[in-house]
């Protein structure tokens, strides 16, 4: 039981560190993820079950959305429609694409294949099936955190977290911002279809509606990682993701098991993650705010006490 909360928030956090980039990083709002999930999870499933392997799958669910976030750039860049706008655009084409990859099947069954969480427990002999599959998990996503780290420690990462910050700073340097928004989206989008992969595996099928409100899902997640502690380093930033998006699966976990308590249903919990995210978002204002306040009263300090000195 616990260690499944543990792998579901895990595999979640792969789609949360996608999130992270094109809301955080980026500074765009992408609504893409919705449709990239899910795409991510069609193609690994229609993959496995025509016997392609596993790693064949995992890398083509990645490109697949890496192509969902390519669109969601070019209606962006070259259309010049704002990024909310082509997000949704890409989200809503995407449903029909995915229903084509499945076959214009709703859902693909992954019962009778072999899957990466069947082949954890192999591997990992030693330990119980579920430890395995934690174990399995975890690796897994150390290896995407730590490529995602080396990559926003190079010149490309960095210039696009410039852009995030200030599009203006990156044109001076003679950078094109359409091209890092092209890669910044990209990127987003093939981390979350690589989530949609695992999630599918994981579950044992393929829907083409997994991804309905994956986005407001993911800001709670790293919401929740960001109260856990300041830091602008991205080695620490994208590790209180991978711990937000895991206390974010226990909270849903503790609703299901005892929301019944305070009249809590599961139909409740896109509400209540909605309000999560509101309240987060007013929580972090009032913290800018208050340190905005100190930093100021400081300075005030600072001059005051320099004319008392002169």
């Amino acid at each position: 039981m616990i260690e499944g909360i543990f792998v579901e928030g895990l595999i979640f956090s792969v789609m949360a560190l996608g999130i992270l980039i094109s809301y955080r990083i980026l500074d765009l709002a992408d609504l893409t993820c919705d449709g990239s999930v899910a795409t991510g999870a069609a193609v690994a499933a229609i993959c496995i079950t025509n016997g392609w392997g596993i790693p064949t799958a995992m890398v083509l669910a990645f490109i697949a959305g890496i192509l969902c976030g390519l669109c969601t750039a070019a209606i962006h860049n070259h259309l010049h429609i704002p990024g909310l706008l082509a997000g949704i655009l890409t989200m809503t084409m995407l449903y029909s694409v995915n229903l084509r990859i499945l076959g214009n099947k709703a859902n693909v069954p992954l019962v009778r294949v072999e899957t990466l969480y069947d082949i954890f427990p192999a591997a990992f002999g030693f330990l119980s099936s579920s430890l395995a599959s934690l174990l399995g998990t975890i690796l897994l996503v150390l290896v995407v955190k730590v490529l995602m780290d080396l990559f926003f420690r190079c010149d490309m990462g960095m210039s696009i977290g410039a852009l995030g910050g200030n599009e203006q700073v990156v044109i001076s340097l003679g950078m094109n911002p359409s091209v890092l928004k092209y890669i910044a989206l990209g990127l987003s989008n093939g981390l979350i279809a690589l989530s949609g992969a695992m999630l599918a595996q994981y579950q044992g099928f393929a829907d083409a509606n997994l991804g309905q409100g994956m986005v407001v899902q993911g800001l709670a997640a790293i919401m929740l990682g960001e109260f856990l502690f300041n830091s602008n380093r991205i080695s620490l930033i994208t590790l209180r993701v991978i711990l937000g998006s895991i206390i974010y699966k226990g909270l849903m976990f503790l609703g299901r098991r005892y929301g019944y308590l305070v009249g809590i249903t599961p139909n409740d919990f896109k509400l209540l993650t909605g309000l999560l995210v509101i309240i987060s978002l007013i929580v972090a204002s009032t913290r800018i705010k208050a340190a905005e306040e100190k930093a100021r009263r400081k300075a005030v300090e600072r001059v005051m006490g320099g004319r008392k000195n002169a």
